[in-house]
């Protein structure tokens, strides 16, 4: 059995959903592969090299690579996959645009944001909107999965596997990379932190979210949103969490002014612990909720403050 995992970086680093992905791997078998497909990816590559689990580094350097379109990634991908026996690549924008293109191409059934590996060709995956999860297996000789990478811990980074170069980038012909227009943030990437606060529509104005931006810079976390405080302009769409946004599973949640929707839930309920701040003691937001405090937000979070900023007795 061998598996390739497919690595997501900017041609510098790794992104971290690629160490969740490796973990994911490791539970399938021992020889593991990582792609790193980009130009002028040299720097990718090392760090990839230091991942523990992975038996070599493969690396694709081209230019039509730099941006990571997967309309050039996909045919590459077709080309090396027939030494596998499983593909893996994290279920966020970059793994879910490219695998469902090299799934066509390869005349396979993709298998979507595992949660779970039970057997090398059974696994689980949470369906409607996590509410239940739903067992696959497929009979494919080659599998190509998104992991869901919130179910996995991040792989360790002391090892030393050997890099080998691999040919066959080229452009389609069939896009090209315009731009791109980046948040830029001194606090922790959302789905990546240890502590994110979190609000919705009860913060009832952009301005209002600088409440929890203070609170979050107080506490070192990451700051989300749910989709009707994003659908409303309060803050950016990169801020969401949920079904539609990012799944994210902090060490806390906190969770200011969100009723709880279903599509919420399903991108945070996995967080290790959750605290919910909601003056409507019926929110099914307390239902998820290790703990919950009924109270006006506008009230609540200076008092947060307040404790925060307090010496300990």
């Amino acid at each position: 059995m061998s598996i390739l995992v497919i690595g997501e970086h900017d041609n510098t680093s790794l992104r971290a959903a690629t160490l969740n992905t490796v973990t994911a791997a490791t539970a399938l078998g021992a020889e593991i592969d990582l792609l790193i497909a980009g130009s002028n990816c040299q720097g990718a590559a090392d760090e990839a090299a230091t991942v523990d689990g992975i038996t070599r580094v493969l690396i694709s350097d081209d230019p039509s690579l730099a941006d990571g379109l997967a309309e050039n990634l996909a045919p590459l991908l077709q080309q090396i996959a027939g030494d596998y026996t499983h593909v893996l690549a994290p279920a966020t924008t970059f793994g879910k645009n490219l695998l469902p293109r090299a799934a066509a191409l390869l005349d396979v059934q993709q298998i979507s944001d595992i949660s779970l590996i039970e057997a090398p060709d059974t696994f689980v995956r949470p369906i409607y909107a996590g509410n239940a999860l739903e067992t696959v297996r497929s009979t494919d000789s080659l599998k190509l999965i998104t992991v869901r990478t919130s179910a996995f811990d991040p792989a360790g980074q002391s090892g030393a596997a050997p890099i080998e170069a691999v040919s066959g980038g080229h452009d389609a012909g069939l896009s090209k990379f315009v731009g791109e227009e980046l948040t830029r943030s001194e606090r922790p990437e959302l789905t990546t932190a240890d502590i994110i606060v979190s609000g919705g529509r009860g913060m009832q104005s952009s301005e209002n979210f600088q409440m929890l931006e203070k609170l979050a810079d107080k506490l070192g976390a990451a700051v989300g949103a749910s989709r009707a405080a994003v659908d409303a302009g309060y803050v950016p769409n990169d801020y969401q969490v949920g079904q539609t946004g990012k799944v994210v599973a902090p060490t806390v949640y906190i969770a200011v002014g969100i009723s709880g929707a279903i599509q919420h839930l399903a991108g945070m309920k996995d967080s290790k612990v959750i605290v919910a701040i909601n003056k409507d003691e019926e929110a099914p937001i307390f239902q998820v909720a290790d703990y919950g405090w009924v109270a006006d937000l506008f009230e609540a979070i200076p008092q947060f403050e307040a404790a925060l900023d307090s010496p300990a007795s």
